[in-house]
């Protein structure tokens, strides 16, 4: 699915919703290892971004977009609206991360040419 056609908003401009799929979802769940703890732990002693913790956190979203567009392209969906993210902590250092969003089939809307 193209990356163009997700979004968080509930319409996507230029295009008219002719069939709501319903729901599509990508999951993960990530734990971090001994050593990320402890290189983890290493950066956060100076402050700032620490880098081991956001990378682990970039793969977990974006692998979870990409199960969501397969979910959605499976069901027959050409976009996904509404689309959004969130994380539980299952237990210490294990986290759920999820990606859900509104499959839908759109068209472009004719009736906004000019």
């Amino acid at each position: 699915m193209q990356a163009s056609m997700v979004t968080t908003a509930l319409t996507l401009p230029g295009y008219k919703i002719v069939r709501n799929i319903g729901v599509v979802r990508g999951i993960t769940v990530r734990s971090r290892s001994i050593i990320g703890n402890f290189f983890g732990g290493l950066q956060s002693l100076f402050g700032g971004n620490i880098t081991i913790y956001t990378s682990l956190c970039e793969r977990a979203r974006s692998d979870t977009y990409q199960l969501m567009c397969e979910h959605a392209e499976k069901q027959g969906a050409n976009a996904i609206i509404s689309m959004r993210y969130d994380a539980t902590d299952l237990m210490a250092g294990l986290t759920e991360v999820l990606c859900y969003g509104t499959a839908v089939i759109v068209e472009p809307d004719s009736s906004n040419s000019k």
